[in-house]
C-alpha cells in the first residue's frame, strides 16, 4: 500500500478528513456567504487572504462567482430564476444537482455582472485563484504526499463535501423541511439549531429573514460554530461585525402609538408578523374548522388545501380567486386575514410619510382591539409594548 509522510491508524485519516473539510465549511460561510455576498462583517487581510487560498484548494470556487449567484438567489428567491429554488426544480434536483445547477449558472455572464459587484479583482484573483482546476490538482498532489493512498480518499471527500452539503442540503433541504423562527416571504427553513457540521448555515430561516446579520443564530438554544469563529477572530482585531440579528426588548404598552413605536416595529416586522401568526394560531385553526363544517359540501376532502390556500400570499390568479371564495364565508377569517395584510403594509408602503404610518398604526390598534377576537385583541396589546 503507498504510504505518505504521515501515518495514521485509520481513525486519524477520518479526523483529519472532517477536519480539513470544517476548514473549508468555515471558509466558506465566514468569507464567501457573510464577508463578500452579504458584507455582514469586515474580515483582516490575514484571514482574507487564508480563506481565498484554502478556497482554491478545497473547491475551485471563484468568489465573483459565488457571491453573484448567492446575491441572485436571494434577489429572486423561489421563483423561476432562482438558480437553486427547490420550490420550482424540485428538492431532488437541487439536492443531488445543486453543483451542476451553480455550474450552469457561473456561465451566466448577466448574473456576474449585475450580481458579482465588490469582490476580489486583484493580480492573485485574475492570475491565480481563477484558474480552479490548478488549486484542486495540487491539493491533490498534498493530499497524496502526506497521506499515501488514503490521501486519494480524503481529497474525494473534501471534493465532495461543499457540492453535497452546501449546494445539496442547504440550497435543497433548507428550503424544503425544517422548523421556521421567522415568517419570511421565502421558503427558507433551519434545519436544526445547532449549526455546527455546515458551519452555521443550518440556521437558513433566520440568515434569509436578516441576510445582513454577520450572526445565524436567533434563539436562545440555537448555535452558531460560524460565529464563534468570528468573534475569535474579533478578539484579535482580525474580524469586526457590522451588523447581527436584532433582538426585541417590550416595556410598558403604550396608549398612544408614537414614531420611536412606529420605527421599532419596523424594525422587527419579522418577529412581528412571526408573532402574529403563532397568537392567532388557534383562531386560524378554529375558524377554518367552522368552515369545513359549515360548508362541508363545498370544501369536503379540502381541509389541507383550504388552509394552505387561506395562509399563502404568493399564489396564482386561480387560487388567490378561490382563497377569495372562502373568505367570503367567514368573517372572522375575513378580519384576520385583513389585519394581517394591513400590519404588513405599514412597511411595505415606501411612499408614505411617517405621519401616514402612524395614522394607519393607531387605526390597526384601534380595530383590532374592537374586534371581538381575544388574541388579536391581546396582540394588540403586545403590540404596543414592543421598545428600543
Amino acid at each position: 500500500m503507498l504510504s505518505g509522510l504521515i501515518d495514521l491508524p485509520w481513525w486519524g485519516y477520518v479526523v483529519v478528513a472532517l477536519g480539513l473539510t470544517h476548514v473549508t465549511i468555515a471558509s466558506v460561510t465566514i468569507f464567501l456567504h457573510r464577508h463578500q455576498a452579504h458584507r455582514a462583517l469586515e474580515l483582516h487581510p490575514i484571514p482574507s487572504h487564508f480563506f481565498r487560498f484554502w478556497l482554491w484548494l478545497t473547491t475551485g470556487m471563484v468568489t465573483k462567482q459565488w457571491a453573484a449567484i448567492h446575491r441572485k438567489h436571494h434577489a429572486k428567491c423561489e421563483t423561476e430564476e432562482d438558480p437553486h429554488s427547490p420550490q420550482t426544480r424540485g428538492l431532488s434536483k437541487v439536492l443531488w444537482e445543486g453543483a451542476e445547477l451553480y455550474q450552469i449558472e457561473a456561465k451566466n455572464q448577466e448574473t456576474l455582472d449585475r450580481y458579482g459587484h465588490g469582490t476580489p479583482d486583484d493580480w492573485l484573483e485574475r492570475n491565480i485563484y481563477e484558474n480552479n482546476s490548478v488549486g484542486i490538482g495540487l491539493m491533490l498532489v498534498i493530499d497524496v504526499v502526506l497521506f499515501g493512498a488514503a490521501g486519494l480518499t480524503i481529497w474525494a471527500v473534501q471534493m465532495m463535501w461543499i457540492p453535497f452539503f452546501a449546494a445539496g442540503v442547504i440550497n435543497g433541504i433548507g428550503h424544503y423541511w425544517g422548523y421556521r423562527n421567522f415568517n419570511c416571504v421565502d421558503a427558507s427553513t433551519n434545519l436544526v439549531p445547532w449549526g455546527i457540521l455546515i458551519g452555521g448555515e443550518e440556521l437558513h430561516n433566520n440568515h434569509h429573514t436578516f441576510a445582513t446579520s454577520a450572526k445565524l443564530s436567533a434563539k436562545w438554544y440555537e448555535f452558531d460554530i460560524g460565529w464563534m469563529y468570528i468573534c475569535i477572530l474579533q478578539f484579535f482585531g482580525l474580524a469586526k461585525a457590522k451588523k447581527v440579528i436584532p433582538t426585541p426588548k417590550f416595556g410598558a404598552a403604550r396608549t398612544v402609538p408614537d414614531s420611536e413605536m412606529l420605527q421599532v416595529i419596523i424594525t422587527h416586522r419579522y418577529d412581528v408578523m412571526t408573532r402574529y401568526m403563532r397568537a392567532l394560531k388557534q383562531t386560524y385553526q378554529e375558524e377554518i374548522d367552522a368552515l369545513l363544517r359549515k360548508h362541508n359540501d363545498t370544501f369536503k376532502g379540502r381541509g389541507s388545501d383550504l388552509r394552505r390556500l387561506v395562509l399563502s400570499d404568493n399564489l396564482a390568479a386561480a387560487e388567490a380567486a378561490q382563497r377569495e371564495a372562502a373568505l367570503a364565508h367567514s368573517a372572522r377569517l375575513t378580519t384576520l386575514e385583513t389585519m394581517r395584510a394591513e400590519l404588513a403594509a405599514l412597511w411595505a408602503r415606501s411612499s408614505a410619510s411617517k405621519d401616514q404610518l402612524l395614522a394607519q398604526l393607531h387605526d390597526w390598534l384601534e380595530r383590532a382591539e374592537k374586534s371581538g377576537i381575544a388574541q388579536l385583541q391581546e396582540f394588540s396589546h403586545r403590540l404596543r409594548c414592543y421598545a428600543a
